[in-house]
């Protein structure tokens, strides 16, 4: 059964897309590591070891904006939805005691607060609309939901 509030896919469903996406990276015995994406060095480092980027934590946190942003973009563009732009904004809790070995507690995130600001005059049917295929297409969303991390997710309007 197929949900209607949700958007057609934009491809052809039968034929899978597989996409490689590759990182190399060089870490020389610090906290510090540097990756290289593509074309671009992405740093990532710890505030107690040289500070020069920040935690891989963070970046989850940046690339789940970044991924949001993205989606929100596709999604719009699909439905024809009128926004002049979003700003977004996340914090994760973490226990630091599961990357330190304590069992029993993951190292990962335990919950991630999410605030979407959406500037767009649309009706809000339009707009739960958009939230609802968003939360379903975003890949880094589902990532964390899938690691049963507590999302806690709100979306508010401002005028375009």
């Amino acid at each position: 059964m197929t949900d209607p509030e949700l958007l057609p896919p934009s491809v052809d469903p039968s034929k899978k897309l597989i996409g490689i996406r590759e990182v190399r990276a060089r870490n020389d015995a610090t906290p510090r590591t540097v990756s290289k994406v593509r074309d671009f060095e992405v740093v990532t480092d710890e505030v107690k070891g040289t500070n020069t980027g920040p935690t891989p934590l963070e970046t989850v946190l940046a690339a789940f904006l970044g991924c949001e942003g993205v989606i929100i973009n596709r999604c719009a563009e699909v439905m024809k939805f009128a926004y002049s732009g979003v700003d977004l904004e996340c914090a994760g809790e973490v226990d630091a005691r599961g990357s330190r070995g304590v069992q029993g507690v993951r190292p990962h995130f335990q919950a991630v607060r999410l605030k979407v600001t959406l500037y767009t005059d649309e009706p809000a049917e339009r707009i739960a609309k958009l939230r609802k295929n968003v939360e379903y297409r975003c890949p880094v969303m589902n990532l964390l939901r899938d690691a049963d991390v507590a999302l806690d997710v709100t979306w508010e309007t401002r005028p375009a």
